[in-house]
């Protein structure tokens, strides 16, 4: 069995101390530390230093960046050829670094990660941190920058670079947790109790998922016998059309009777076109959610006078419009009896519909304006 590959990406020099400890800790742990100044980085004859650097972090399970005083060696044009910039900037409130030139190839390595979704945890010198803080509070003011130095930066001239990366790893949208250091104990400490915990809840994850499963197949196994039993146990082929017709049609018959409102009796009973028969209970926009605080999976369905319902699982409208069909040409007395087979049960409102009685674009906004302050928060 293959071990936890773990990434350690810092400039070496300035902390090589903290580095040699953390790749014995790793060691302990049964892990495989992935370090370049150790010899664990292949060198590809081919490729320059850099380029095999970014390649090794691609079998990396983990990356564990450390940020302290140096900026280290600038990455070469192929290495940094081989990120995908562009789609980086959407991943951070703070992309500012990303549009220079200046790219250090442990930065790059972490680039990469993000890339590749890997997890990265990472920690900052507090004394770097400090001075970040301090240029933080001054960028804005004009000519701030000549004549500062920052006791904790190796060379100035790159602090900016450092200190934008840092905002750049600070605000990504996800995995943009930040730690300061002062000495190795403080990242030994953090990362034990961070993997027992990730552990820990990947452990109950599964079990929980477990025993969805299960009792997922207890309901379907129960529905199946009892939808076996009621068909079986019709004698009258009426009564029988009528079951068979209230199971299928039933998702459907729940879906318009919730949308239709007084108009319900009507427009089950119609014989428009699927498409005619949303318009008819004053629908007249579907839309997904992106990006408004919802989940993926929201649907809206937007009425003439802006207000909406919330479907919290989207109806593939195109599976429904098949069922209306063979809906409308049941004569209409199986229709009636279906119907009423369906809206009989107190329960057979669609619980995942949501009637919303305000203004759709009013509501969106707020939702994203909500979401943005908890980002930022």
């Amino acid at each position: 069995m293959a071990n936890l590959k773990i990434f350690v990406s810092s400039t070496c020099y300035d902390l090589n101390i903290v580095r040699g400890q953390l790749r014995t800790f790793i060691s302990e742990l049964g892990y495989e530390p992935v370090m370049s100044d150790y010899n664990d980085v292949l060198y590809d004859p081919r490729d320059h230093t850099h380029e095999s650097c970014i390649k090794e972090i691609q079998s990396a399970d983990m990356v564990v960046l450390i940020v302290g005083s140096r900026f280290g060696g600038k990455a070469v044009p192929k290495a940094v050829e081989s990120i995908d910039i562009d789609s980086l900037k959407n991943l951070s409130k703070s992309p500012k670094f990303l549009d220079d030139s200046n790219i250090s190839i442990t930065q790059l390595e972490v680039l990469k990660a993000i890339e590749l979704e890997i997890p990265i945890f990472t920690f900052i010198d507090s004394k770097v941190s400090h001075d970040h803080l301090f240029y933080e509070k001054n960028k804005g003011k004009r000519g701030f920058l000549k004549g500062v130095d920052f006791p904790s930066i190796d060379k100035t001239e790159t602090a900016v670079f450092i200190f934008e990366f840092i905002n750049f790893i600070r605000h990504r949208t996800k995995n943009n947790s930040i730690v300061d250091f002062t000495k190795y104990d403080d990242i030994k400490d953090f990362l034990t109790k961070q993997w027992s915990a990730l552990f820990q809840r990947l452990l109950y994850e599964q079990k929980t998922k477990k025993a969805e499963v299960r009792r997922f197949d207890f309901l379907t196994s129960q529905l199946t016998d009892i939808k076996t039993t009621l068909l079986t146990s019709i004698t009258n082929s009426d009564l029988k059309d009528t079951a068979r017709g209230a199971i299928k049609f039933r998702r459907l018959i729940d879906f318009l009777s919730g949308i239709s409102g007084e108009k319900q009796n009507e427009i089950l009973l119609s014989d428009k076109s699927f498409d005619d028969v949303i318009k008819a209970c004053d629908i007249v926009e579907s839309r997904r959610s992106e990006g408004t605080g919802f989940s993926s999976r929201n649907q809206f369905l937007i009425k003439k006078d802006g207000t909406f319902f919330q479907l919290r699982f989207p109806i593939e409208m195109e599976r429904m419009s098949p069922h209306w069909a063979d809906f409308k040409e049941l004569s209409e007395e199986s229709k009636k009896a279906i119907i009423n087979a369906v809206l009989d049960n107190e329960d057979h409102r669609m619980r995942n519909l949501r009637y919303v009685n305000e203004d759709f674009e009013e509501y969106i906004s707020n939702k994203m304006s909500d979401s943005e302050n908890e980002e930022d928060a």
